[in-house]
């Protein structure tokens, strides 16, 4: 755990910090979001892994892997601000249309990461397996409204 204590931290610093000063340009706004969705996926899919038993399980790389997305799941949404519905972008126009949807979407999915974690904190591969299908579904709805494929 305290390999991650580096990145909790500058997770915290990046969320407390104004999306206004974040980014000089929107192109950097649309790295950072994609930036953070691939650590999200990367995390995600070894948990899935296990979960679906496709990766033996292993309780404390469950538990890593669950705290890294608990806190890299609140990085990207500060980054779909003004101007970054165009470039290099699989963002659907709704993000901006339908804001409030979105923003919806993406509490749900936080609040389902944090669940997610408290799961894998147990050591217990059931309660993995019962907290990740919501989780992966409140991702998957959010793709499904909100992303290019």
């Amino acid at each position: 755990m305290n390999r991650l204590l580096p990145i909790v931290a500058l997770a915290a610093a990046a969320i407390a910090l104004p999306a206004q000063a974040q980014f000089a340009k929107p192109e950097d706004a649309i790295k950072y979001r994609k930036a953070g969705f691939t650590v999200m996926a990367a995390h995600f899919g070894r948990l899935g892994a296990m979960a679906n038993g496709r990766m033996p399980y292993d309780a404390k790389v469950a538990a890593d892997n669950a705290a890294v997305l608990s806190v890299v799941a609140g990085l990207p949404w500060g980054a779909f601000g003004e101007g970054t519905d165009k470039g290099e972008t699989r963002a659907k126009p709704e993000i901006w249309k339908e804001s409030a949807k979105f923003k919806d979407s993406a509490d749900k999915m936080q609040a389902e990461m944090v669940k997610l974690a408290a799961a894998a904190r147990t050591g217990n591969l059931d309660n993995l397996k019962t907290a990740f299908g919501p989780a992966a579904q409140s991702c998957k709805a959010c793709h499904d409204a909100f992303r290019k494929d």
